[in-house]
């Protein structure tokens, strides 16, 4: 004997094994169509019969319930509940066969917009109004598979819809995965072989490999865009006030930077003493006076957390407006607060004259570190007759500087660390920092990557003010008991450095306290920093009953760890976007490029030219900076990256009083 049984919403046939029990508790074991073992109760049960055998049975079943009219069928069907039996009687007539009651269950459970289920081969036709709605909704289905088959075959094909234009960005980078559009696009991808991005950057959707790394990067930290909102500003009724009262610094001022740097926070003066001596002014630009904790500009800012940098662009924190309103350019008085520290003949820093003070500040140039690094040297500093800015306050400011150096590679040493070297690195070793120029030639972008090495007398004056006025500010905010944004580095590991709203060492720079101040254009930590020290500034020891943050503050501390999860963000997407770039330098040529490159760790190398690692596998086992030269190409600009062929691997040279004796 044969069972006909419901299972997982599916009808399915098992041929009986033996049975027990009488009536309505008898039960079978049973062997199903698969060959799976199982057992049947009575009431589990739809039809019990001889033959067809099962197999063909479900297969003209299967073919009959196709041809079922399944409107007709619902016209057919009394309005209260039914079984199966008695309504295939009503659809085939008295003498329906196994086959069409097996077909007609099978149409049955499968129309549940035309039937409701109301038990185990029992159904009730579903209410007029609720068989329209579900046509019309069935309708409606079958529209949009045919709209997204059709979608398949456009992306297949390389055209990109164009109702679907609109979406792009959302189907890349935040799809609702329930949609047509998505549903198409997938399944475009898979007919294809290729991945979302390759394929909507075939289409046309997206222009190229750079707009789905910006893009990515934008949907997740910008999603309403990276532009500021064109209200968005410091009224000049509200600057004005803001610095009615602040007095004008008796100094003239200079800023070193680049010539790309717009945002300039930082300006250095040196004053002479009547009694000996020199007093030495930084300045800090000083948006703090005039942004508010939870104004407007607060709320953006602190959202942004940091200007994001990257090659050939820049999303800053602050609307351009009000940069331009407080960046310390050159030819006028500029709102800033200032730390004031006098040294002395040789360049010794006076711990105890340290001055606190909100001013207006002239600014008499901004120098431009490609116009004037290469002048200033050693020789060039003492010499009275040198022809360059400044030159008599960068001697003063280089003598004291190497003084700072000195104490604090003293209090590296003292932490266990090497002391560093100063000055300019070994020549011989790789660049650390590089420029990269994005140029148009007849319509096609081209990168020029020049390394730039670090450590000049330009590069180690401002450094060392600039370490010496975060160190110097984390003090006063440390001694006065106000909370701020501090860098500390103890111990070892990957988060030995961290911000904390509590003072602590910084072993790493030999300093006891630091606290980042001298950006606040561009970091938010500065910004807060710059809040609490404008608060001393104006009151004194009183300044913790003040400040915006108070001690323990719940909301700095809250800051202080979305800073740190923000910056390491822009961080990695500034290393992605440099990698592009350093990629697109390899393939904008279009012949494999031959380079030489350095092994680093594990396989792992850098070349030379450019601050690009890849992966060597041929130079895992030989000493670190092992030189070789490689062929790269197969650049894949969505993954990444290149192919390298090593095509020759220097071996060291040995110094003569290490060669063996012939």
């Amino acid at each position: 004997m044969h069972l006909l049984y419901e299972e997982g919403g599916d009808i399915k046939v098992a041929t009986v094994q033996s049975a027990s029990g009488i009536g309505d508790a008898e039960s079978w074991q049973a062997t199903s169509l698969s060959g799976k073992k199982i057992k049947l109760k009575a009431k589990e049960v739809w039809l019990r019969f001889e033959k067809p055998e099962p197999q063909a049975l479900m297969d003209e079943a299967h073919a009959l319930s196709k041809e079922i009219d399944l409107q007709f069928l619902w016209d057919c069907a009394p309005d209260e509940e039914f079984g199966l039996v008695d309504v295939a009687r009503e659809y085939f007539g008295a003498q329906a066969t196994i086959p069409q009651q097996t077909a007609l269950a099978i149409a049955l459970q499968g129309a549940p917009v035309f039937f409701r289920r109301k038990g185990r081969g029992r159904f009730q036709r579903a209410p007029l109004e609720q068989l329209q709605a579900g046509l019309a909704a069935l309708e409606r289905k079958q529209k949009d598979l045919e709209q997204q088959a059709a979608w398949q075959q456009e992306l297949v094909a390389g055209i990109f819809p164009e109702i679907l234009k609109s979406q792009a960005n959302q189907l890349l980078f935040s799809p609702d995965k329930n949609t047509s559009a998505y549903k198409a696009l997938i399944a475009a991808c898979t007919e294809a072989g290729e991945s979302p991005a390759q394929l909507m950057i075939r289409c046309g959707a997206i222009d190229s490999p750079l707009d789905y790394h910006q893009g990515m990067f934008l949907k997740a930290h910008f999603p309403h865009g990276p532009a500021h909102d064109a209200g968005l500003m410091v009224e000049q009724s509200v600057l004005d006030a803001a610095i009615a009262e602040l007095p004008l610094a008796e100094v003239s001022a200079f800023s070193i930077d680049d010539s790309g740097t717009t945002e300039i926070d930082d300006a250095l003066s040196v004053t002479a003493l009547v009694e000996g001596g020199h007093r030495i002014g930084i300045h800090i630009a000083a948006p703090g006076l005039a942004i508010s904790k939870d104004d407007a500009l607060d709320r953006v800012a602190r959202t942004r957390m940091s200007t994001v940098y990257f090659p050939g662009n820049k999303i800053t924190m602050l609307p351009d407006s009000v940069i331009q309103q407080f960046s310390l350019d050159e030819g006028a008085a500029r709102p800033a607060l200032s730390i004031y520290v006098d040294i002395d003949s040789a360049g010794m820093v006076d711990k105890d004259s340290l001055q606190l003070r909100a001013e207006m500040v002239p600014m008499g140039a901004n120098l431009r570190l490609e116009n004037l690094e290469h002048l200033v040297t050693e020789e060039s500093l003492a010499d009275e007759g040198a022809d360059y800015p400044y030159r008599q306050e960068l001697s003063i400011l280089w003598a004291a500087a190497r003084l700072l150096h000195a104490g604090r590679q003293e209090q590296r040493v003292a932490n266990g660390l090497r002391a560093e070297q100063l000055g300019v690195l070994d020549p011989n070793a790789l660049a650390r920092d590089f420029h990269f120029e994005i140029k148009d030639v007849e319509g096609i972008q081209r990168v020029e990557i020049t390394p730039r090495q670090r450590g000049s007398i330009l590069d180690t004056i401002v450094a060392e003010w600039m370490i010496y006025c975060n160190s110097a500010s984390g003090r006063l905010l440390a001694d006065h008991g106000l909370p701020g944004l501090f860098r500390t580095q103890k111990g070892w590991g990957p988060l030995r450095t961290r911000m904390q709203t509590t003072p602590g060492p910084h072993e790493g720079l030999g300093l006891d306290y630091y606290a980042w101040c001298t950006s606040p254009l561009r970091r938010y930590s500065d910004l807060v920093n710059q809040w609490q020290l404008i608060a001393l500034s104006r009151h004194g020891v009183t300044a913790k009953m003040v400040a915006p943050f108070p001690p323990r503050d719940a909301a700095l501390m809250g800051i202080a760890a979305d800073f740190e999860g923000c910056y390491s963000a822009y961080g990695e997407f500034q290393d992605r976007l440099e990698k592009y770039w350093c990629l697109r330098w390899i393939a904008q040529d279009e012949a494999p490029k031959q380079v030489f490159v350095r092994h680093l760790k594990e396989g792992m190398s850098r070349v030379e030219p450019i601050p690009l690692h890849l992966p060597v596998p041929e130079l895992a086992t030989h000493p670190r900076m092992t030189r070789a030269e490689v062929s790269i190409a197969d650049v894949d600009l969505l993954q990444l990256s290149a192919g390298v062929r090593v095509l020759q691997i220097e071996t060291p040279e040995v110094p003569e009083s290490d060669a063996s004796p012939a």
